[in-house]
């Protein structure tokens, strides 16, 4: 059991909720890991709360899918697996691609600004090395593009798929040599949102989807590869 996460406290939510955003939080960027146990009673000594919000916040878990029920295990962290993943990407690929595409149309000056500092932004949370930064600036970017297409419909769809899409971005960021990568991603997509090129933007979106999936499923297939040797040994 990872023990290198804790509880922030948060005085304008009830308890359970803050035990739910806390676990959550610790899947998201793999403080807890795929497949490990979420017992009970462990979490509840080190969150300092009794059981019933722990058992409260594993349903919700399971509800969105990041926790998984094994009969007569209990609950587990769900795996990274690549039917989730494509599952996620493929509906995100498309909606990035009209984001950017509105965003063409509809952006303002000062939005355009914000992108370009924002771009500037991820490139210095690259040189601190520091994943959670990176992941952060990369959110912080992507959303003033959302955000640009002025449809609230969008905007909505967009960051319930965020949340799901967080966990494989955060694998994908934890890999330090993409990030010169997603640096030039992020230019080609701020430029030709400048230029008002559509067509390009579209493609620009596209590739950095693509880009993430290939190797999400390079690090899924070598864990198994990992996983399988230590089995057979």
């Amino acid at each position: 059991m990872q023990d290198d996460f804790s509880m922030q406290m948060n005085e304008f939510l009830p308890l359970r909720d803050v035990v739910f955003n806390t676990l959550r939080q610790a899947i998201l960027t793999g403080e807890l890991k795929p497949g490990e146990r979420l017992m009970e009673i462990h979490l509840a000594n080190k969150l300092g709360v009794s059981r019933t919000p722990i058992r409260e916040a594993i349903r919700k878990l399971e509800l969105e899918g990041l926790v998984t029920m094994i009969p007569r295990r209990g609950a587990e962290v769900a795996q990274i697996t690549e039917k989730s993943m494509n599952d996620v990407l493929e509906v995100r690929r498309a909606l990035d691609a009209l984001c950017v595409e509105l965003a063409c149309e509809r952006i303002t000056q000062e939005d355009m600004g914000r992108l370009k500092q924002a771009c500037e932004a991820f490139e210095a949370a690259v040189r601190t090395r520091d994943v959670k930064k990176i992941a952060r600036a990369d959110v912080e970017l992507h959303d003033i593009i959302v955000q640009a297409t002025g449809n609230q419909r969008l905007v909505q769809l967009i960051h319930n798929l965020s949340e799901q899409m967080y966990r494989y971005r955060f694998e994908y960021i934890k890999d330090a040599s993409q990030h010169q990568r997603l640096i030039d991603e992020h230019r080609m997509i701020y430029e030709s949102i400048v230029k008002k090129d559509r067509e390009a933007a579209s493609q620009a979106a596209h590739v950095h989807i693509d880009n993430q999936k290939k190797a999400i499923i390079a690090q899924i297939r070598s864990e198994k590869k990992k996983d399988g040797s230590a089995a057979g040994v």
